[in-house]
């Protein structure tokens, strides 16, 4: 969820240089500033890998979630054949295996962002003036290139026992049974995926939200078991549908906080999900949609069709 990305990713010279480049190499990532690894990803992943890739690494995944956290989907198709290159630098390491469990689910918003790079025209830019960005898809054109991009992705292997495991647990917490496949978009049923920013397991519970949630970090992290962190997350959407009463715009709380998601609402004066998705940042642009088509793929049941909670 993206409250594990409330680190402020704030603007850099190396950054900004690069920023404007189409295309990012690993030696630009490399020299865009050591600083911002120890800032902004998780010391233990840094530690975990030699120093070269620990370096190249820790330079991507800042910028990763810099981007997610930006304003527009085009800006991540830039990154796709970097994080191709990082995800076996990753796997490689039996300490940061985790992290390639969270990157790897990931892979699919680079593929989403590049297709619509390729059909959004760039808009013109005048001589002499600033490059302007390319406009976010609506809300129907990501739905329909992320139900074409989840009919070409089988279930998560894990899926298989996992599903009908938690599904009663989410049943228990008065939530439609179909959420637990929110599990697939966060973590790929991955229960040791961990995020660079710290979120761990199935549906990648920050430490403050599962302390909130009753779950202990120590001596044993509880949030690496599956149950327990099904069961918070299931509590944890079944006291934001409340708030905002339809599911897109309760998901889209789960994955960027619910305040962030209710000042959106009051600014643009909205009240649907529809009206303030082009102005959420880019991972819940592509977060809310591609859960929908997995439910849709996975249940034949998408988000609209789901029944508010039971208690």
């Amino acid at each position: 969820m993206n409250r594990r990305f409330f680190l402020s990713l704030t603007a850099s010279a190396p950054w900004g240089v690069l920023a404007q480049q189409s295309v990012w190499s690993l030696d630009e990532l490399l020299s865009s500033g050591e600083q911002l690894l120890r800032d902004r990803v998780d010391p233990q992943l840094l530690q975990a890998l030699p120093q070269l890739d620990r370096d190249r690494v820790g330079q991507f995944l800042s910028r990763f979630q810099r981007d997610l956290q930006g304003n527009y989907v085009v800006d991540l198709a830039a990154m796709k054949s970097t994080a191709r290159t990082m995800l076996p630098v990753l796997q490689a390491n039996p300490a940061s295996q985790p992290y390639a469990s969270w990157l790897a689910t990931r892979l699919d918003y680079f593929d989403v962002a590049d297709q619509f790079r390729v059909s959004i025209p760039a808009p013109v830019t005048p001589p002499g003036q600033p490059k302007k960005p390319t406009p976010n898809p609506s809300p129907a054109q990501q739905r329909q290139v992320w139900e074409r991009q989840v009919a070409k992705e089988p279930a998560p292997r894990a899926a298989a026992t996992l599903v009908p495991r938690l599904k009663p647990l989410f049943v228990q917490q008065g939530v439609p049974a179909s959420l637990v496949w929110v599990a697939e978009v966060e973590s790929s049923f991955s229960v040791t995926a961990q995020s660079p920013a710290g979120a761990v397991g199935l549906y990648q519970l920050m430490p403050q939200t599962a302390q909130g949630l009753g779950l202990k970090l120590s001596p044993r992290d509880e949030r690496l078991d599956p149950d327990k962190n099904a069961t918070a997350a299931a509590r944890y959407l079944r006291a934001l549908y409340p708030r905002f009463k339809d599911w897109r715009l309760t998901l889209a709380a789960y994955n960027w906080g619910q305040g962030n998601v209710r000042r959106l609402l009051e600014k643009r004066r909205a009240t649907t999900y529809d009206a303030i998705a082009v102005h959420l940042p880019a991972e819940t642009q592509m977060y809310v949609p591609k859960i929908d088509a997995v439910l849709k793929r996975r249940e034949r049941l998408g988000l609209p069709q789901l029944p508010a909670p039971t208690r």
